[in-house]
């Protein structure tokens, strides 16, 4: 017999939006709660087993609702992060975590979608120039592009600069077709992709063409002066240290800027990257801000954050058994290259 039983009705359209595709949210659901038996019938959901378990995923179950109630859309990162708070028996609710939207578009809203991220975006909001340091997939881009966005249409700046230093780009585009925009274009696609999913896809072109947004390699920086502008430098792994302090120094009157890379995803042929010296060397100074995300802030599928979390372990063996930094290591590495 089950230690505890409970019983949570909800609206028919809610429970679709609950439930999600292939009822992957509710599979999400009895993999954190493995000793708890889930059943949906109708509008009804009924949760069998365990007595802390029940009344943990209860609880969990009713913030998703309040969710979708005030309009989320719901992924299976909204139930591993509420079960996460739960089982720290956080004060905060997964509402609290999302707070408002930052932006909705169509049927669509952006926000926070983890404890991580809303100190993320938090940040944003408070400090002049902000570091968003972490692994693929935990929003680092995503979110600052959002706040952009928003900034433009509060009219709290003129325009978005979005920049990214062209690595690889550099590298082939002798050996690229068409004009210097057609080969560096490609490399940039990413950033017109988040552009076009948060704004109008149809005037996104018009405000390129009249520069009021500007994507750009961060090669074009240099020499500017960016007033009233919110700027997010992407990528920011593959700046030299010259590069990191160019871009910086650009910053004008009435403007913000958002730096983001993943330390662990460095392209650089050689030498430091500018990120890591930022790191180091900016930390102390006031209104500037680095937000450190992590493997519990991956709002992709739930693989990426294991896959994350592996090698990570994985570069810390490899350290522990020969010895030396992360950068001694890399320098090795390229030492051996160039033989």
């Amino acid at each position: 017999m089950p230690d505890a039983h409970a019983e949570i009705q909800i609206d028919g359209i809610q429970m679709v939006r609950l439930l999600g595709p292939q009822d992957r949210l509710l599979t999400r659901l009895e993999r954190e709660y493995p000793d708890v038996t889930v059943a949906v019938r109708g509008n009804q959901v009924t949760l069998d087993g365990d007595a802390e378990q029940v009344e943990q995923s209860e609880r969990l179950v009713r913030e998703l609702v309040d969710l979708v109630a005030n309009g989320a859309d719901l992924g299976q990162s909204e139930v591993g992060e509420g079960a996460r708070l739960i089982r720290e028996d956080s004060p905060k609710t997964l509402a609290d975590v999302a707070g408002d939207a930052i932006l909705t578009t169509g049927r669509k809203s952006i926000r926070a979608k983890t404890e991580g991220q809303r100190a993320y975006v938090d940040a944003i909001g408070e400090h002049t120039i902000v570091f968003g340091i972490g692994p693929a997939g935990t929003g680092k881009t995503y979110l600052a592009m959002a706040k952009a966005v928003q900034a433009l249409q509060r009219r709290e700046v003129q325009r978005i600069i979005l920049t990214r230093p062209a690595v690889e780009a550099g590298e082939r585009l002798g050996f690229l077709p068409g004009t210097l925009t057609d080969k560096i274009d490609p490399y940039l696609r990413p950033l017109y992709d988040a552009l076009n999913e948060m704004m109008d896809p149809e005037l996104v072109p018009k405000l390129l063409a009249t520069g009021v947004v500007e994507v750009a390699p961060l090669a074009y920086m240099r020499g500017r002066t960016l007033n009233d502008a919110f700027v997010v430098l992407d990528e920011a792994q593959n700046t030299t240290p010259e590069q990191m302090k160019m871009f910086l120094t650009r910053l004008g009157f009435g403007s913000r800027m958002v730096v983001t890379g993943d330390i662990t995803q460095i392209d650089l042929p050689e030498g430091t990257s500018g990120l890591q010296v930022a790191s180091r060397v900016l930390g102390g100074i006031d209104d500037i801000h680095f937000s450190q995300l992590t493997s519990a802030d991956v709002v992709r599928h739930t693989l990426v954050g294991r896959i994350v979390d592996a090698y990570t372990a994985h570069e810390a063996r490899v350290m522990a058994q020969e010895g030396g930094t992360r950068e001694q290591r890399r320098e090795h590495l390229q030492r051996k290259g160039r033989r």
